[in-house]
């Protein structure tokens, strides 16, 4: 009989189309508004930042992200656009990609969303990941292996940025990220409908319980989440954060054997 064997190369052949689920991905509604939650285990997953590819070229899509690393033998299990950009697709503000920084860190007020102090750094370090407000994170000292600044600011030590009103009008698609005390929690959202400010870092602090939140940014926002079957696409985008893992190629040629 050859069922066995033929059962066998079908579930290999799942398992190498199939990235790993390292990421906890789902649709929650809180407070009125809907919300796609991922939650990553900074301590254990392989978190990156994305801007350009190896010859310098900015990647700007998840798909491209995804032939790059496939040339690797790696899959993107996560990904949202991580931190404000330029018409070029320059980062804003601070932006270290494995220990090489492109851009500096910026402290001073401006105009938008970026420069509504206080803002904020996400930075990657072996086995965590943070949100830090800028001078506390100029302040620091601490290095970072990966780093991207956006702002503003949506929980600082357990706080609701100063600025946000309850009853604000301004309402947007808003993406940001929220990590726990310890760095091993790292919670990145997407609302599903128009947010405001404060409605979006309510979220962080009072349902998810995060001490530290960061905005990313509005109307362009984008998820690549297998697991919810959504790929979104659209016009170029700059940073970029995802989970990495190794594509997986097991079973097929065992069966045969």
């Amino acid at each position: 009989m050859r069922a066995a064997p033929i059962l066998c190369a079908l579930i290999g052949l799942a398992l190498w189309a199939s990235p790993g689920r390292a990421v906890d991905c789902r649709d929650e509604s809180y407070a009125g508004n809907g919300y796609t939650i991922c939650e990553v285990d900074a301590a254990q997953e392989d978190l990156r930042l994305f801007l350009r590819d190896d010859s310098g070229a900015v990647m700007g899509h998840f798909s491209t992200i995804e032939t790059d690393l496939a040339a690797k033998g790696e899959t993107l299990s996560f990904a949202t656009n991580a931190g404000m950009y330029h018409q070029d697709r320059a980062p804003v503000g601070l932006f270290i990609k494995d220990g090489q920084e492109e851009m500096h860190l910026v402290t001073n007020p401006g105009p938008g969303n970026f420069g509504l102090l206080p803002n904020g750094v996400f930075c990657l370090r072996p086995h965590r990941a943070d949100v830090i407000e800028t001078l506390a994170f100029r302040d620091s000292g601490i290095s970072c292996d990966s780093a991207t600044q956006s702002g503003p600011m949506l929980v600082i030590d357990g706080a609701l940025h100063p600025r946000f009103l309850k009853d604000s009008t301004s309402r947007y698609i808003r993406n940001g990220v929220g990590t726990s005390a310890d760095g091993t929690r790292a919670v990145f959202v997407i609302s599903r409908n128009a947010v405001s400010f404060y409605d979006f870092g309510s979220l962080f602090r009072d349902h998810l319980k995060l001490p530290q939140a960061l905005y990313f940014d509005g109307n362009i926002s984008r998820l690549h989440a297998p697991q919810l079957g959504r790929d979104d696409a659209g016009f170029m985008m700059g940073p970029v954060v995802g989970v990495v893992a190794p594509r997986k190629e097991t079973g097929a040629g065992a069966a045969q054997n």
